[in-house]
Parts: C-alpha cells; structure tokens; sequence
C-alpha cells in the first residue's frame, strides 16, 4: 500500500505576531502625515496626527507581549518609528509653525531636539533588557521619553489654539521649550513610567471612568485637555525625581545593614 505524501508545513508568521508591526507601521504613517498637514499649513491636524501615533505607539508593545509577538524587528521598527514620529515630526512641525523666521538659528534650534530624541532613542536601545539595574529602578525611565517629549515640546502650540498669538508663538518662548525639552530627553532625570504598573482590582473601575472622561474631554475640548495633561506631567517630574531619591536612600540603607534587598515600587 501506498504511503501518503506528507503536505509540506507553511512557515512563516502568525497573524498575531503580524499585529505589533501593523500598528507600529500606521503610527509612522501618521507621523508622517503630520508633517504633510505641517506643510500646508494645517497645525491642528499635525497634532492631532502625531497624538495617534503616540497612543498606536503605546498599544503596539502591549500587543505585542499580549500575543507573544515580540520579537527583534519590531523592537527596531518601533524605535525607527519612534524617532520619525516624535523626533523629526514635531521638530518640523514647530519649525513650518514659527521657528522658520529665526533663521539659521531656529533651524539648528529644531535640529538639536532631533539629534538629543536621536541619542535618547539610542540610550534607551542598549539600556533594554538590562540585569543590572537596581530593582527600583525599573519603574522609572531615565530621562522623558520620546512621545512624552513630543507632547512637551509642541505645548507652545498646542495653547495657541486656545490662547491664539502673541505669546506663545513668539520664537523665544518655543526655543525655552525646545532647548529645555531637548536637555529632559538626554539627561538622567528619573521620571516615571507605567509599563508595568499593575492597577488593583479595587480601582479598576475608577481608573476606566477616568479614562472615559478623559476621552470624552478629548472629545469636546482637546486642546485644553492636551495643555492639561502636559502641565500635569511637567509637575510629576519633581515627584518622580523625589521618589526615586528617597527609594535609592532606602536601598543603600537596607543593604548596608541587612544586605541586597527587593524595593520595588508598589504601583497603584
């Protein structure tokens, strides 16, 4: 009797591992698209472009772990994303915005907050997967990140939309932005971070009705909500800052008298 002939198995990807990249690949359309709408003039646009790859950018990795397909293209597709959408994208945003009547100056002003999202974007790179850190560290970013940095930094702009000109849109005032978010991205500023913050189930349904109201906020007033949300994360650096300092105190001490400890933070 005959043997059958096997059916050759298909290799390749799953679906699942396929949905990480598609997400990452439509956050670098809308950076990209972004800078179209900055072209023509159309800011609002631009912004609201480069608030949709932040959050594509903030669900891809989620995705990613949640359908165990996290693998080593995506981590550089999304870092490639990263620097195109909230490095290159705001600078040029700012500088079709106002910084183009500074000249020479205003460009090299753009392009240095380019070049410091580039470096972070690159510290950060070779920092991932890092067993030496400290446990309390792992809750803290070193630095702002790329996406919160673009939100800072198109702050100025973003006001203007409420405010209308005359100060905000004054290429002093988006340089201070620029040059001081610029330093917030290379430097070792602890901030925190909410990767792998764990919500209690008693304020789970708290939390989900805030971000309701949040989205319902973003909905009918989103610019104010969007200044808001920048001032309060502005105001969470010196926190952050605190909180580290405090839990690196406790760690050398609780080594010093009992040995290696675990500090972690507890997140709620």
């Amino acid at each position: 009797m005959a043997r059958k002939r096997r059916i050759p198995r298909i290799t390749g990807l799953t679906i699942n591992r396929l949905i990480p990249n598609v997400l990452t690949l439509l956050a670098l359309c809308a950076g990209l698209t972004a800078i179209r709408f900055a072209i023509h003039g159309q800011f609002q646009q631009s912004v609201i472009a480069i608030l949709l790859a932040a959050i594509l950018d903030g669900l891809d990795g989620r995705v990613a772990r949640l359908l165990q397909g996290a693998t080593k293209f995506g981590a550089e597709l999304d870092s490639l994303s990263d620097f195109v959408c909230f490095g290159v994208a705001p600078a040029l945003i700012l500088y079709f915005w106002v910084m183009s009547l500074g000249g020479g100056i205003g460009w090299a002003i753009v392009m240095l907050y380019t070049v410091c999202c580039g470096l972070r974007l690159a510290r950060f790179n070779t920092m991932m997967g890092a067993d030496d850190l400290p446990p309390y560290a792992y809750n803290f970013f070193t630095g702002v990140p790329a996406p919160a940095a673009a939100g800072l930094v198109l702050m100025p702009l973003i006001v203007s939309f409420e405010a209308g000109s005359g100060f905000v849109d004054r290429i002093p005032v988006v340089s201070i932005f620029l040059l001081g978010v610029s330093f917030l991205m290379v430097s070792k500023v602890p901030t925190f971070s909410a990767k792998k913050m764990r919500i209690p189930n008693t304020y789970v349904l708290p939390v989900l009705l805030f971000v309701g109201l949040l989205a319902a906020f973003l909905v009918t007033e989103p610019w104010i909500t969007l200044a808001v949300i920048d001032a309060l994360y502005l105001g969470l650096i010196p926190l952050a800052i605190r909180a580290f300092r405090r839990l690196k105190e406790q760690a050398e001490l609780q080594q010093a008298n009992d040995g290696p400890v675990d500090t972690s933070v507890s997140s709620t």
